[in-house]
């Protein structure tokens, strides 16, 4: 297939199918200004892989990486209009912070570095949350609740709920 001229279009057929691994690698992101957008994750404190480029920039978020691609080539490249924008997408990205405390003062650090609040620290009937949005809009929860395992390296532990 990797012998194809670049845009050789193929066929996907039923009969022969095969089913993604259950994980992600990437969260991709179109944003305004690459450059903009990394400033904006580096001053949350998040470390720009070396490996990035001025045109695609990676965070390594522990095996797997938020990419930021301008907004206009990662429309080309799935075939839409760049200019159409819908509103809503339906879609955030979430963080648990380590205690509901936390949660505050990391929405304080993201409008410090950027991006601004569109939910304050609010207490739910599960613990306290909030949400920001970078400079493109996109939607960030900070969420704490004592139900969520986490191991000793923060990372989810997603088959299992504290009591």
């Amino acid at each position: 297939m990797l012998d194809q001229a670049v845009g050789h279009v193929f066929e996907s057929s039923l009969l022969d199918t095969l089913s993604p691994s259950q994980r992600l690698h990437l969260i991709l992101l179109g944003v305004g200004s690459v450059a903009r957008s990394a400033a904006f994750y580096e001053a949350l404190g998040w470390t720009r892989s070396p490996t990035s480029s001025d045109g695609f920039v990676k965070f390594d978020l522990g095996g797997y990486a938020l990419c930021l691609i301008a907004r206009a080539d990662l429309a080309a490249d799935a075939g839409f209009d760049a200019s159409q924008r819908t509103g809503f997408a339906g879609f955030a990205l979430i963080h648990l912070a380590r205690s509901a405390q936390d949660v505050s003062r990391i929405l304080a650090q993201a409008v410090a570095a950027g991006g601004r609040i569109v939910k304050p620290a609010t207490r739910t009937h599960w613990g306290v949350a909030g949400y920001f949005a970078d400079p493109d809009g996109h939607l960030f929860e900070v969420d704490y609740e004592d139900v969520w395992a986490l191991d000793a390296d923060h990372r989810l532990v997603v088959d299992e709920l504290n009591g």
